[in-house]
């Protein structure tokens, strides 16, 4: 009988070993003035922004992206998936006003090559740098049995960073405030287990490039718009961002009528107009395949509509005219309302 060895039984610790060199002088790329050492060790250390925060509260997520990458699989495409990695986590925590810091994925499969693996790397690395944060750290972790041959999966965490008086939490929305959709990269990163049942192998294949879209990363021109509508206290201990722009919802998982109601208060609605903003052909075409209902596309889908801002309506003009100059398109798409906590779209 043949002796047992790690390598034989599908754990490769000398490829691991070669995999890592290759990927350090890449992550470099992203690494903000806080890091403090080289990927690698047993910990990653990252000192704390000294921006004069006089009361910081961290904010963290984690997050990976589904069964997209069955059609990066498919389709022998692996940068961009590494792109959702990052933006699933960055643009949760934008939501809270927070500015990302850091970031560590985790990388499982069981017998994935070399290449594949280096460009999920570049594809995270890649939303680190449009997200201004540093990748530090993470696992890559073979297990051979747990994934069929060449599967993967991808998750991350990031950590990022607020002033205490300027979280936002949707504790301040009030009846009268507009909600302003920004637009999304196409589907993102959420409903692929839906839109795999309606398109077939061959037309994944096909639309790959469409399929493969990396989600949008909104860190930088929304932190631009809270540092714009930023300022002092007031007695209150309401800063004026928040007067400004009252709740930040990211579009995912139970798109608008779950993840928009999460920010509301309790006694108020969102009311969405469908009509008010131009739905591109793959959502369109994802509904006529599957015969799906208007508000199952609502509840899964994102139909273009990323991330949603709510703001003051005295300040809609100032809002979409400065994602307008940083190249962001935007749309009034709704109203908050007198309610129970809930969305309706009409």
């Amino acid at each position: 009988m043949k002796k047992a060895t790690y390598k034989n039984s599908g754990v490769d610790i000398q490829a691991a070993g070669v995999f890592k060199g290759k990927i350090k002088s890449l992550v470099r790329n992203s690494f903000r003035p806080e890091v403090l050492t080289d990927i690698g060790g047993f910990g990653s250390f990252f000192k704390f922004p000294s921006n004069n925060l006089k009361e910081p509260v961290l904010v963290s997520s984690a997050d990976g992206i589904g069964t997209k990458i069955k059609i990066a699989i498919l389709a022998n495409k692996h940068d961009t998936v590494g792109i959702d990695a990052v933006a699933m986590n960055v643009n949760d925590i934008l939501c809270t006003g927070a500015e990302p810091l850091f970031f560590l994925d985790y990388i499982a499969h069981s017998s994935a090559n070399e290449k594949v693996l280096v460009d999920l790397v570049k594809g995270i690395n890649q939303g680190c740098i449009e997200a201004g944060c540093s990748l530090i750290g993470g696992e890559t972790a073979q297990m051979p049995g747990m994934y069929k041959k060449d599967d993967y999966d991808v998750a991350g965490f990031c950590v990022g960073v607020v002033e205490r008086s300027k979280i936002i939490d949707g504790k301040l929305i009030e009846s009268g405030n507009v909600v302003i959709g920004l637009e999304s990269n196409g589907l993102h990163s959420n409903g692929y287990s839906l839109v795999r049942k309606v398109l077939s192998l061959a037309e994944q294949k096909r639309m790959s490039s469409e399929l493969l879209r990396p989600t949008r990363i909104y860190v930088k021109p929304v932190l631009s718009l809270l540092q714009a509508a930023g300022g002092p206290s007031t007695g209150l201990g309401v800063n004026r961002r928040q007067e400004t722009i009252t709740g930040i919802s990211h579009i995912t998982g139970g798109a608008f009528y779950d993840k928009i109601a999460r920010i509301l208060p309790d006694n108020l609605n969102a009311v969405i107009k469908k009509n008010s903003w131009p739905v591109p052909k793959i959502f369109k075409l994802v509904q006529n395949k599957g015969s799906i209902a208007d508000k199952e596309m609502y509840h899964t889908l994102n139909m273009v509509i990323g991330m949603v801002l709510i703001v003051k309506k005295d300040s809609v003009s100032q809002v979409t005219q400065k994602l307008a100059q940083m190249k962001l398109k935007s749309w009034v798409i709704g109203e908050v309302v007198k309610g129970r906590k809930e969305v309706e779209i009409i």
